[in-house]
């Protein structure tokens, strides 16, 4: 499947992705283990049911980061992204927990040709996350570079 090219964006389109995911506890801890995260609020039950707010553990908010990212690359930039160049915006609203699932949004902000490549071009996306009770969970602006149609 092809990504989308640089033309093809239009400002204020919305993907709505179809593919959902439902984050587990395996998730939370290879990925915290993968990035060596040892904080206790996602790895360690105890200390989440007797010292937080939550009584759980929280996903960690970098893994719920990049499958936000990712779960929309399918249907918009596979193939076609040559960097993305920066995220902005960060934002975490509301916890997600291990059995939440979650649906991805994405709306094309802007675009303009690159400065320095006339190949490329710079769409900024913003990607918001929802869980199963359509909760805003996360939402960033990100900045990609992304390939022109090839001349023909």
């Amino acid at each position: 499947m092809q990504g989308l090219y640089y033309e093809e964006f239009e400002e204020g389109r919305r993907f709505e992705h179809a593919l959902r995911r439902t984050v587990t506890e395996m998730d939370n801890t290879l990925f915290s283990a993968l990035t060596h995260n040892p904080q206790p609020l996602h790895i360690d039950h105890h200390f989440s049911k007797t010292q937080t707010e939550f009584g759980q553990p929280l996903m960690n908010s970098f893994f719920t980061l990049g499958l936000m990212v990712g779960i929309s690359v399918n249907d918009t930039t596979i193939g076609t992204t040559v960097a993305n160049l920066g995220m902005t915006e960060v934002k975490f609203p509301a916890p997600v927990f291990h059995g939440d699932t979650l649906h991805i949004v994405t709306t094309v902000l802007s675009k303009r040709e690159s400065k320095s490549r006339p190949e490329v071009g710079i769409v900024e996306f913003r990607h918001d996350a929802y869980n199963q009770d359509d909760t805003l969970v996360a939402t960033c602006v990100r900045q990609a570079m992304m390939r022109k149609r090839p001349a023909e």
